[in-house]
């Protein structure tokens, strides 16, 4: 069974910065379209960043600009680079496929932005 686990994640002053990272096993990545979503408390699941085998990327309008998604199809491992935190990119991230069928989600990492 594929197997994310994503690491990164912390707490951090607004402005400040944090790099996500998600590595898959038990699978492939190099030609599958990859995601990063996240999940605040009382919110459902919402996507910010996707990143295709060839690289490119799209983003959600909410982190347009501060956020950057990047992935290395050797190392099997995709990252989220967050910039100019906001209070409002609290939650927990989760890596996984743009888009259904999901794999197993993995157990996620806390993003805490906080004065």
């Amino acid at each position: 069974q594929v197997q994310l686990v994503e690491s990164g994640g912390g707490s951090v002053q607004p402005g400040g910065s944090l790099r996500l990272s998600c590595a898959v096993s038990r699978i492939i990545i190099y030609s599958t379209a990859m995601g990063w979503y996240r999940q605040a408390p009382g919110k459902e699941r919402e996507l910010v960043a996707t990143i295709t085998p060839g690289g490119n990327t799209n983003y959600a309008n909410s982190v347009k600009g501060r956020f950057t998604i990047s992935r290395d199809n050797a190392k099997n491992t995709v990252w989220l680079q967050m910039n100019s935190l906001k209070p409002e990119d609290t939650a927990v991230y989760y890596c996984n496929r743009d888009g259904s069928p999901w794999y197993k989600w993995g157990q996620g990492t806390q993003v805490t932005v906080s004065s």
